[in-house]
């Protein structure tokens, strides 16, 4: 793929003003990407005990149902 053949966002055409707003914000934030990214970590990339979470399952305690039959 040539050079000016590649796709390049909000190149021509129209943009919405959310658009917009977005690459002004992120213009003058430009540390966002890494905040973001900081953020999914703290969230989402969690580390997983996969014995622990066996040992949960085994531990759990059947409930009863809320009616008689």
């Amino acid at each position: 793929m040539h050079k000016a053949e590649q796709y390049r966002p909000f190149a021509g055409g129209y943009v919405s003003e959310f658009d917009r707003f977005l690459q002004d914000y992120s213009s003058r934030h430009p540390d966002l990407g890494e905040s973001q990214q900081r953020g999914c970590y703290l969230l989402w990339d969690k580390k997983v005990d996969l014995e622990d979470i066996e040992k949960s399952r085994a531990d759990r305690v059947p409930e009863k149902p809320y009616h008689d039959d």
